[in-house]
């Protein structure tokens, strides 16, 4: 089940595609690339979404309301974020592709709510606050290896820069959208999703 969602601002209307989950203590905010969108890399979203409600997390999947427009962006996350606490959610994590990934940065390192970043094949440019995230925030790099958009290297150099927790995990030959291992990045933003929002109330 997927339901469209509006959160009301003060700069205007955010819109997305909630998956919502019944008694839900956490969500995953899911954002694309330059280009907006609610679809993600390969059209992913969708089905990392209606799996997370399965094991009980709300999905988000944000529209960005000016696309390719940083700080309007983080707005838009940072909204979500405080539409989702509102919502009894006090945990959550942030995952955006190609530019999306600069924006969860910045969002993550902003927000308490905020308790894990990941990024597929994320630009460099406006996310120098990967190294705000540690040590109360996870952060996931994923990257494909043959990517002609954004190379490989920027996503080594963020972790370089990142605090620990963090982890790079890389796939061979892969292109921007990650399309050759799809399966494998969205089980893999699953299980850390997972981890994040329900393992750790049981610690």
């Amino acid at each position: 089940m997927q339901q469209t969602m509006e959160i009301q601002t003060p700069r205007g209307v955010v819109r997305g595609v909630l998956h919502p989950a019944n008694e839900a203590r956490g969500a995953m905010v899911m954002v694309g690339g330059a280009g907006g969108g609610t679809h993600g890399p390969g059209g992913s979203y969708e089905e990392l979404g209606t799996r997370l409600q399965r094991d009980g997390v709300t999905a988000v999947r944000l529209e960005f309301r000016q696309p390719n427009y940083l700080e309007e962006s983080i707005y838009d996350v940072l909204s979500a974020i405080k539409g989702i606490s509102g919502w009894g959610m006090d945990r959550v994590v942030l995952v955006g592709w190609s530019f999306g990934g600069a924006v969860v940065i910045s969002a993550g390192a902003a927000s308490e709510a905020v308790v894990g970043v990941a990024t597929v094949a994320s630009q460099t440019y406006s996310a120098g606050a990967v190294g705000k995230l540690g040590p109360e925030k996870s952060l996931l790099l994923v990257h494909g290896t043959a990517d002609s958009v954004l190379p490989v290297d920027l996503s080594r150099y963020l972790y370089e820069r990142a605090g620990e927790p963090k982890e790079l995990v890389l796939y061979p030959n892969d292109s921007h959208g990650i399309d050759l291992h799809r399966s494998e990045m969205l089980e893999k933003l699953r299980e850390w999703g997972l981890d994040l929002l329900l393992n750790e109330w049981s610690r």
